[in-house]
């Protein structure tokens, strides 16, 4: 008689990775460029105080991914201006699209 496993397997997460460096109280959120290194340079109106940015910065990706806001994650970097995201669901190939799109020029 063979033994029936205690536990499941599902399948991970996919997801894509993005570096981001935000400037806290600006005039508007947007994209403002792309640094030489990959980095995502983005303007937020919230200021740094209380998670603030941190909220406002998941809020902005979300609009600009088209993706809910639970899917983004601030993996490393919560008290900086330098942060490692991640966005589940999302193939890198298509973040980057949907960055480009909506890059400020």
């Amino acid at each position: 008689m063979e033994k029936q496993r205690a536990f499941h397997l599902h399948n991970g997460k996919l997801g894509a990775a993005i570096s981001v460096r935000i400037t806290p109280r600006m005039s508007k959120n947007e994209i403002s460029e792309i640094l030489e290194d990959g980095t995502i340079k983005i303007r937020l109106t919230a200021p740094p105080v209380d998670g603030k940015a941190n909220q406002a910065l998941i809020e902005f990706l979300s609009k600009i991914l088209q993706v809910p806001a639970s899917s983004i994650d601030i993996f490393a970097g919560q008290t900086g201006r330098n942060k490692l995201i991640t966005i589940m669901n999302l193939d890198s190939d298509e973040v980057h699209n949907r960055i480009m799109q909506n890059i400020s020029h």
